[in-house]
């Protein structure tokens, strides 16, 4: 059984494992987000943290956040993981009183799809962030 729960990000040893899941799961593919900032959670089988996500302010949208980071470790992928992170960071988003949350994706048919699955939409900003082939993600929360 997995169990969820937001984590104060500002504990050292929370902030190394969320680093170490974070090399884990995107081996260097991308930049090491900032684990002060925003709302953190950890997954964990046992006493073994398997997953992590993270939500910032969105700073392209007005009253909204952005999923900065999903992440599951290989071995626990086919356990839904990666949208239970997904459905903390829309009822923390709720708490907040955003309006909605975003996210992107690039070359990641499997997170693509676990958007689509959680209710996200794909949709086009009005200032692109990424590269020229990321899809963008937007769920309403109201």
């Amino acid at each position: 059984m997995y169990k969820i729960r937001i984590v104060d990000a500002s504990d050292d040893d929370v902030a190394d494992t969320l680093a170490d899941l974070h090399q884990s799961t995107f081996f260097g593919a991308a930049a090491m987000p900032r684990f002060d900032l925003g709302a953190w959670w950890l997954a964990y089988r046992g006493d073994d943290a398997v997953a992590f996500a993270g939500v910032v302010p969105s700073t392209h949208i007005r009253n909204c956040g952005y999923v900065s980071r999903v992440g599951v470790l290989r071995r626990h992928w086919g356990h839904g993981l990666q949208i239970r992170l997904m459905r903390a960071i829309e009822a923390q988003g709720r708490r907040m009183g955003w309006d909605n949350v975003v996210s992107d994706t690039t070359d990641n048919p499997v997170s693509a799809n676990n958007f689509i699955q959680a209710g996200y939409r794909l949709y086009e900003p009005e200032v692109p962030w990424a590269w020229s082939h990321t899809l963008y993600w937007r769920k309403w929360l109201r």
